[in-house]
């Protein structure tokens, strides 16, 4: 993926989106805040289904309500189609 291809995938998934997506040269980053921790766990178990059809596994982290995400394809060192697609399921199930 270019550079411009990333941005305008980056542009079109802020369009559509209800978190801040931020992109730096080789992830995207968000975060959720959820009403309290099941609900936290809850998302990241639906997010992880998805992943795993994809085989595509996000980097994250939760802390009690919070949910933070940095999606990158290692094997390309950067980014790729699939992390758009994941950003924009992950941003579905929310």
């Amino acid at each position: 993926m270019t550079t411009q291809q990333a941005k305008e995938a980056h542009n079109a998934l802020q369009a559509q989106s209800r978190v801040d997506w931020c992109m730096d040269e080789t992830s995207l980053h968000a975060q959720w805040k959820f009403k309290d921790f099941a609900q936290a766990m809850a998302f990241m178990n639906a997010v992880a289904e998805v992943a795993e059809r994809m085989n595509h596994h996000p980097e994250w982290t939760n802390v009690y309500n919070r949910v933070n995400v940095r999606l990158t394809t290692h094997d390309a060192g950067g980014l790729t189609q699939l992390d758009f697609d994941l950003a924009q399921a992950m941003d579905a199930l929310a």
